[in-house]
């Protein structure tokens, strides 16, 4: 009996041996595949499902995790990287880096060991970050400390990214441990490596397919028999919708608001922001001060109203233009250009009209403010130079980026600073102290009103002594820059003397106005045109009633054509443009002394006379004539043509008698009237009246009129 016992004992044994053999040798190798970005927490908890899947079914003896990858956002990486390691320590866990970059690479690192395909993309091992954003501060919602909306400081920001990068790599080094042959300088530089390469490199251990991935965590299972599944929740499956291909800069900050940290390749051209539709302010008519919108401008007249104001009471008055060419139309008669917050830069040319009108005697007042009302969206997509800063580095001026703060010295909040140093100056006649509401940093040399040397600026994060307003003298003109619009408009401009300031600043305008009024009584000139050969002019013409089109063709510098409806002239030009005579359609005429032309640069009441013989030739014959002319300034005046285009013309008064003799009869003409001229274009407008008749006798009267209707310049 003790005999069948201890044998029944030993095979009891022997039983629960073979059992247990079996139930080690046998099982399942799951496979959980991780593919594209991981930047929603549904993605990152379905995977985290799977992985907790596989280490909670203890018949799952191994695990094969393909990944194809390219990372994600900071939180979800680390989060996947650490739920595999724990898995990795209690069941063997091989990964297939399919393609493994940057997050997807920190997931590899969690395996004992990576298969990669010959071409794999792996690596890209490091951090990028939408980085706090400097505080573009809303002046409805308020804060008291200049980190309470951002929570980071954008300095210091930097040592968070290197901690993630340390963290990262570390992750590599533990896990790949003395099979890793790259350097840690090697592996920050963040470079991408064929499946080849990171074998040489021992960022993986094999070149090989997903069935061989297989066969070594069956192996490092220790299976004999095992069978595969696919690891899915059921009825969650949410693998990730984003890949590079729609990835943008606008998607990451609508999934996670800056700060946030990412660990995720993401190719340059998706980095690229999009851009909104630009927004045009109406316009509201002309004025001696021209507020330019046509650059995307937040300003609006209740940004001014304090400052428009001050200019009403001294009769100047202010229109808001939405068009450049309209600008440049109204600044022909402006005396100063307001320019505020512009979203867009200006053009070089859009630059040199800006320049060459405060250069003619011109104010500009360059206006910029950081808060979030008058950046706008578009605006802000200009952050790395402001968009004003084309226009004012002309003039020696910046506007720093950021804006200003002071946590000791400030006006109801911390960002409220104060100027109490000033230049000498006019703009600061009876100012003591000014407050600027989210006042932008000037830098210019010309600098003439300081913050205290406790304000800080939230880009520099430095203290000091900042400029906020800046006056440069350029050519007959000036510039005023300052770095604040609220400070113009209610109830702000009531705040310590800053009322006084903008009543200095509409005094300094006001009398530029009548400095160029007086200047334009008594030194007025016009210039003489200078049009390039190839110009050509079309004018509308009338003549008693009728109307048709003349054009004038500038042919060489010393010929010019005209064409009528009915014939053709052309002029010829001797020196200094001076006519010497004139052909129409088998007629000619040659002047014995060329016709001189004005004698530029005229000015009002210049006078000039000519006469001469001439010999006119048709096919009857030659005839010998007498001309006579007077001409005289009458005064300028600004002409519009008919292309909208308005001209600043001196208006020449002309009388102009001939007399030519055929056979027995003295022919006669007098023609009388005026002609306005203007430098960039020539003649812009006529108005004459013709007398034509023999001895002393008129036969017939007529009127005659020219005005502009289109220029056309070579390259134009």
């Amino acid at each position: 009996m003790r005999v069948y016992l201890v044998a029944g004992i030993v095979a009891l044994f022997l039983l629960t041996a073979v059992v247990y053999y079996a139930q080690q040798r046998v099982g399942l190798v799951a496979v959980i595949r991780i593919k594209g970005y991981i930047l929603t927490s549904d993605t990152a908890d379905y995977y985290h499902s799977l992985i907790r899947s596989a280490s909670e079914n203890g018949r799952v003896r191994a695990v094969v995790v393909v990944i194809d990858s390219f990372g994600g956002y900071s939180n979800y990486v680390e989060q996947l990287y650490l739920s595999l390691k724990h898995l990795n320590e209690r069941k063997p866990v091989v990964a297939l880096a399919v393609n493994a970059l940057s997050g997807g690479y920190y997931i590899c690192a969690a395996a004992s060991y990576i298969f990669a395909h010959s071409t794999s993309f792996v690596g890209a091992v490091g951090v990028i970050s939408t980085a706090p954003p400097l505080l573009v501060p809303s002046e409805v919602v308020l804060e008291t400390g200049p980190y309470k909306h951002t929570g980071f400081s954008r300095l210091l920001f930097f040592s968070n990214l290197s901690h993630a990068l340390d963290a990262f790599l570390s992750a590599i080094e533990e896990g790949r441990g003395s099979r890793l042959k790259a350097s840690k300088d090697e592996l920050s530089r963040g470079l991408v490596y064929l499946g080849t390469e990171a074998l040489k490199l021992g960022l993986v251990d094999e070149i090989g397919t997903f069935d061989q991935a297989l066969e070594k965590a069956v192996q490092r299972a220790g299976l004999a028999i095992y069978r595969v599944v696919e690891l899915n929740e059921e009825g969650g499956a949410q693998k990730s919708v984003y890949s590079w291909s729609n990835l943008t800069v606008n998607l990451l900050e609508s999934l996670h608001p800056p700060p946030a940290i990412y660990y995720a390749y993401v190719p340059a051209p998706t980095l690229a922001r999009e851009q909104p539709l630009q927004q045009a302010g109406p316009s509201t008519g002309g004025g001696k001060v021209v507020v330019d919108l046509s650059h995307g401008n937040m300003v609006s007249w209740w940004s001014l109203d304090a400052l428009l104001a001050e200019l009403a009471q001294r009769n100047v008055t202010a229109g808001f233009i939405d068009t450049w060419s309209g600008v440049e139309e109204e600044l022909r008669n402006a005396t100063c250009l307001v320019v505020g917050a512009p979203a867009k830069p200006y053009s070089e040319a859009e630059g040199r009209r800006v320049e060459e009108f405060v250069k003619n005697g011109g104010v500009l007042l360059l206006l910029f403010d950081p808060s979030y009302e008058y950046l706008g969206t578009q605006g802000l997509l200009n952050f790395v130079v402001a968009p004003i800063n084309s226009l004012a580095s002309r003039f020696g001026i910046t506007f720093a980026y950021g804006f200003l703060y002071s946590e000791d010295d400030y006006y109801g909040i911390y960002r409220n600073v104060y100027a109490r140093k000033f230049a000498n100056s006019t703009l600061f006649e009876g100012v003591k102290e000014l407050v600027f509401f989210t006042a932008a940093p000037v830098r210019s040399r010309y600098a003439v009103a300081w913050t205290p040397n406790t304000t800080y600026s939230s880009a520099a994060e430095a203290e000091g002594e900042y400029a906020v307003v800046a006056l440069a003298r350029v050519g007959n003109g000036t510039v005023v820059a300052v770095g604040d619009i609220t400070v113009f408009s209610e109830p702000y401009c009531r705040v310590a003397d800053n009322s006084v300031f903008i009543s200095n600043l509409a005094e300094l305008i006001a009398n530029v106005m009548k400095t160029l009024q007086a200047h334009a009584r008594s030194e007025l000139t016009l210039e003489r045109p200078s049009l390039p050969v190839g110009t050509v002019k079309v004018y509308e013409a009338r003549d008693d009633g009728m109307v048709y089109e003349v054009k004038w063709v500038k042919v060489s510098e010393n010929e010019v054509f005209v064409e009528y409806p009915t014939h053709t002239v052309r002029y010829y030009y001797g020196e200094r443009g001076s006519l010497r005579g004139w052909e129409a359609d088998g007629t000619s005429c040659v002047y014995d002394n060329p016709l001189p032309e004005p004698p530029f640069p005229l000015r009002n009441g210049d006078s000039w006379s000519y006469s001469t013989n001439f010999t006119l030739a048709d096919s009857s014959g030659r005839y010998r004539g007498w001309l006579e002319g007077f001409e005289r300034v009458a005064g300028f005046e600004r002409v519009k043509a008919l292309d909208g285009r308005e001209y600043f013309c001196a208006k020449i008064e002309v009388r102009v008698a001939e007399s030519i003799i055929y056979g027995e009869y003295r022919f006669t003409s007098v023609r009388e009237g005026y002609y306005l001229l203007s430098s960039e274009t020539g003649t812009v407008k006529q108005e004459i009246s013709v007398a034509q008749g023999y001895d002393t006798e008129v036969l017939r009267m007529s009127r005659k009129s020219l005005i502009l209707k289109q220029v056309l310049k070579p390259g134009s």
